[in-house]
């Protein structure tokens, strides 16, 4: 399809960004498939991983969501066993979430896959370009 006037504006940045989003999720979604797993999830896994006893809020926070959709996505991955959500030890309003061992080994599983796979989206780039790429999504991503 052709770029028009509308796509070569300032405003095409935001719908070159999400075009790409798009594209990139439906490629992982193809590799997370095999694991069971969806974005969601693969990304959420990661956050408790790296978070562990995180709650609700947080994991919202750091996909983006709103405080409900991460408590329904949370309780979907619970009656999985991929997560255990607990009592927070000084909070009575909060949980903790931890991942279950199935859970730890479905994002160890996976892992390589979405790497590899994102390895080749990326193939083509030079290490200056990725470099940059990153930068500006971190950048962007704190706006």
């Amino acid at each position: 399809m052709p770029v028009g006037k509308f796509l070569d504006e300032a405003g095409s940045l935001s719908f070159l960004v999400r075009q790409a989003w798009l594209s990139m999720r439906s490629a992982i979604e193809a590799e997370l498939k095999a694991h069971g797993l969806s974005v969601a999830q693969y990304a959420t896994l990661m956050i408790v991983h790296e978070n562990s006893g995180c709650s609700n809020a947080d994991v919202g926070r750091a996909v983006s969501s709103s405080r409900q959709a991460a408590n329904e996505l949370l309780a979907g991955m619970e009656r999985d066993g991929l997560i255990v959500r607990g009592p927070h030890p000084s909070d009575r309003r909060t949980q903790q979430i931890t991942l279950t061992e199935l859970g730890r080994r479905r994002l160890e599983e996976a892992h390589p896959a979405v790497s590899r796979r994102e390895n080749e989206l990326e193939s083509t780039f030079t290490d200056d370009q990725r470099e940059a790429v990153r930068v500006w999504l971190a950048h962007m991503s704190q706006v």
